[in-house]
């Protein structure tokens, strides 16, 4: 059986030292469309290092981790990687992350879930350094065709909306070269530069990485409803609903409750189409 759901949990987690430092901290704001206007005091809490903040969808990247693919090819998985869909995407920050640091990463399956027709995978990476710990990420990884192996169906996705308008509207262009400045953080994924790739995984031009319109997405919500102050964010979470487009715009729809905000991310261009869903920032 390509995935031996006991083996794959039961494994051995990996680990690795990682480090990062301001200017990784710089790229990957800059990735994710800071920096405009560039004197503005809001956008350098995101490029200056004087004054330098670290948004804590950072974790994804910090140290450019093992990542998906290494999490893929844990004992138990062995799955073709056209198969795979990135899910969904979460981090919990214990504490908030520092401009520079070094820190042990250790990455396991954490679950293994039966949806029938497509498997789920939840690939854990954890971090600390010598204060204790920093984050708790997971990604959701949709694998087609692995499903029917009778294990638990895991829990339901979807958190809903709140039956209101928005709070808050706000809109985030997608530059032309933001996928290629993006993926010097580290995913070299050629889906999202190669125009030849692209077409052979059925799209007519390379796509944003999700990561980055989950990073694009935080920034909005931090800088529209958070006063700006990363501090506050606890926890956030995103289901991939749909792709992005370098050169379109996010729509980005947010509703605010008690120490929570939700959000519904659509592509402007292409009459709303979702893009990210039941998203979630839980925050102080």
């Amino acid at each position: 059986m390509p995935i031996d759901a006991d083996k794959a949990i039961a494994a051995e987690p990996r680990s690795a030292e990682i480090s990062w430092d301001h200017k990784d901290v710089q790229l990957y704001h800059l990735g994710l469309g800071a920096g405009v206007p560039a004197t503005d005091p809001d956008e350098l809490r995101y490029t200056l290092e004087s004054r330098l903040h670290v948004l804590p969808s950072f974790a994804t990247v910090a140290g450019a981790g093992m990542g998906v693919v290494g999490g893929l090819s844990a004992p138990g998985i062995d799955i073709d990687l056209a198969a795979v869909l990135h899910g969904g995407q979460s981090v919990t920050l214990h504490r908030p992350i520092p401009v520079s640091g070094r820190a042990t990463s250790t990455s396991r399956v954490a679950a293994v879930y039966d949806k029938g027709k497509a498997a789920v995978l939840v690939l854990r990476s954890e971090a600390a350094d010598g204060d204790g710990p920093l984050w708790t990420s997971d990604a959701q990884i949709f694998v087609r065709g692995e499903g029917g192996f009778g294990g638990e169906r895991g829990p339901s996705v979807g958190t809903g909306q709140p039956d209101r308008a928005p709070d808050r509207t706000v809109e985030r262009p997608v530059r032309e070269d933001q996928a290629l400045l993006y993926r010097l953080s580290g995913d070299w994924n050629p889906l999202h530069a190669d125009p030849e790739f692209a077409k052979l995984a059925g799209f007519d031009r390379p796509i944003l990485h999700g990561l980055c319109t989950y990073g694009m997405t935080l920034k909005a919500i931090v800088d529209a409803l958070l006063g700006g102050d990363v501090t506050r964010v606890r926890a956030y979470g995103t289901r991939f609903a749909g792709v992005v487009f370098p050169g379109e715009t996010l729509r980005i729809r947010m509703r605010a409750g008690e120490g929570r905000v939700q959000a519904a991310v659509t592509a402007v261009e292409r009459d709303d189409a979702p893009v990210l869903a039941d998203t979630v920032v839980d925050h102080a």
